[in-house]
């Protein structure tokens, strides 16, 4: 099990009493300590917490309540990080700060700068890890607070391009797009904003270098103890490998500086498996080269480390229930198609 501080659940309890619900009876289904409604610093299971918003959404009927959620948080959620961020030079530097230290409010969740997944050298995309399968309610919700606090940070609209979800939610795509203000994109790889590249070196106004310092100083002083999640790293060397290198746990391992074993049992004690991490990040890939390459499939399978084009043609039938062509005719129809 892994855990995030119960500060996630602000404006939760305003939010469901607005739609005329009992939050400490939704916290009760979802097994929440019931003070986690009203603290911030209660460690309480991520699984728990996912689960309260998909209750409240289905009981009031509501399928954009992480979104209203989302409305209702700001930056001082994440307690110490906040102030970090907070006094930034930069927005990359902001970025970078929360990218480091995000576990320390939630274990599972990281957050990381990538290359733009439709291959536009001028935008990158700020990509929201998430466990798998990604819970809606709290994916719309960390999504949409990320979107807010850039908002915040640079005091207005940042030319979001577009946003992707790596489902088909129940609410309709107008209430994202008017919440985004940017097209959104579902059942794509990940979770993400497509930003522009040159956004990062955006000046943010205000800050006390002095506080940040010290706020970076006690960060780095908890994730002494914090004992940072494995997965998020774990992903990002198996990204690392893929196209380079045959992406072995005996390879991850080494890059870690963990033996195999221990890499093992750490995954283990956060319920995944390194597997599980490889097929999520193979799948992610598949769909970019797919998407937004011309090359042959049976590259594209030796890019991701299959053994040969029917392994690959296998995976792609089970990720998304066609063959990797279905999938490069599907999107370049799409492309075809205006959006509205």
């Amino acid at each position: 099990m892994s855990v995030i501080r119960s500060a996630g659940m602000r404006g939760f309890r305003a939010t469901v009493a607005e739609l005329g619900g009992n939050a400490e009876e939704f916290a009760a289904l979802a097994g929440l300590p019931v003070a986690a409604l009203d603290t911030d610093d209660l460690l309480v299971s991520d699984e728990a917490m996912a689960a309260v918003f998909e209750i409240a959404a289905a009981r009031l009927h509501c399928p954009d309540l992480g979104l209203r959620i989302a409305a209702r948080q700001d930056l001082g959620m994440l307690g110490p990080l906040a102030l970090a961020i907070r006094n930034s030079p930069t927005l990359a530097d902001a970025l970078e700060c929360t990218s480091r230290y995000l576990f320390v409010h939630a274990r599972a969740l990281s957050l990381t700068l990538e290359p733009d997944p439709d291959g536009d050298r001028g935008l990158i995309a700020l990509h929201y890890g998430v466990p798998a399968p990604p819970p809606v309610q709290g994916t719309d919700l960390g999504l949409g607070f990320l979107h807010r606090t850039i908002q915040r940070l640079i005091g207005g609209p940042y030319a979001l391009r577009s946003v992707d979800l790596p489902y088909r939610p129940p609410a309709p795509a107008a209430v994202y797009e008017e919440f985004f203000g940017a097209p959104v994109r579902f059942e794509r790889p990940t979770a993400l904003l497509r930003v522009p590249r040159s956004l990062a070196a955006h000046a943010l106004t205000g800050g006390d270098e002095n506080l940040r310092r010290l706020a970076m100083a006690f960060l780095a002083e908890q994730s002494a103890d914090a004992g940072p999640s494995l997965v998020p790293r774990v992903r990002a060397a198996v990204r690392q490998l893929i196209g380079t290198a045959a992406p072995e746990i005996t390879a991850v391992a080494r890059l870690l500086t963990l033996h195999p074993r221990t890499l093992q049992r750490r995954l283990s004690d956060e319920d995944t498996t390194f597997a599980a991490i490889l097929d999520q990040v193979r799948r992610g890939e598949a769909h970019r080269y797919l998407t937004t390459t011309d090359l042959p499939m049976s590259q594209i399978a030796s890019l991701l480390g299959l053994s040969e084009q029917a392994t690959f043609t296998r995976s792609c039938r089970r990720w998304w229930g066609t063959t990797p062509s279905a999938v490069r005719r599907s999107h370049r129809r799409q492309k075809r198609i205006p959006h509205n």
